[in-house]
């Protein structure tokens, strides 16, 4: 019971977090808060995996940070639906930015983050 509550409180917190991001960017008119987000959670997911892999915390402590934390902060759908839309308002080249950006950029601060994790827990690699 313990871990469905920590899901449900970091996914709350997570979501506020995405929606506060998204109200500060819409003027933009460019996806910026999407990009943040799922940047910024890849980098947090990193963090927190590599940490964890060194240190050993309550399973609730991991599922409220990692499957509700990050998982109601990042957001894959919006990223799909945002590059679509880009794309359909026939900025291909704005689209094609967008994913060369996320998904790069997701995967090596994902990385970034968990050497990082696993330096600050104890463990080098």
């Amino acid at each position: 019971m313990k871990n469905f509550l920590a899901v449900g409180v970091g996914a709350a917190l997570g979501t506020y977090l995405r929606y506060f991001i998204n109200v500060q960017t819409q003027f933009t008119g460019y996806p910026v808060g999407t990009l943040i987000e799922n940047l910024m959670g890849s980098l947090l997911l990193g963090l927190l995996s590599g940490y964890f892999a060194t240190k050993k915390p309550k399973e609730w402590v991991k599922a409220g940070l990692g499957v509700g934390l990050c998982g109601g902060f990042t957001t894959f759908s919006t990223f799909a639906a945002d590059t679509i839309g880009l794309y359909l308002q026939e900025n291909m080249w704005l689209s094609l930015c967008y994913i060369l950006i996320t998904l790069p950029g997701g995967i090596s601060l994902a990385m970034a983050g968990f050497l990082f994790g696993q330096k600050i827990g104890g463990r080098t690699t």
